[in-house]
């Protein structure tokens, strides 16, 4: 079943490149959608993929990033879009 999530991450997750480790986790996993920092100091994301394949990227990203200390995962589930053709940073 494919589902679309909107994660904001929060915690130590800005300047340990959780960005970029997203990223390169995200195309193993053939999850598409983007992460971008925000202003809060939090990391936003939108993943889309396989139901499965999502959660396991989100519980990758709260626990298994270097130098990372997410203590908390807002995740809000919408209604899957299919409007990405890869996964992306966002400025």
């Amino acid at each position: 079943m494919l589902t679309r999530k909107h994660v904001q991450f929060f915690g130590r997750v800005q300047g340990v490149f959780f960005r970029a480790n997203t990223q390169r986790k995200a195309r193993e996993l053939g999850v598409t959608g983007w992460v971008r920092n925000a202003d809060d100091g939090s990391v936003e994301a939108i993943f889309e993929g396989e139901d499965k394949t999502v959660n396991k990227l989100i519980e990758w990203c709260s626990c298994s990033i270097p130098n990372a200390d997410v203590s908390d995962a807002k995740i809000t589930k919408e209604e899957h879009v299919g409007e990405f053709g890869g996964f992306e940073i966002r400025r």
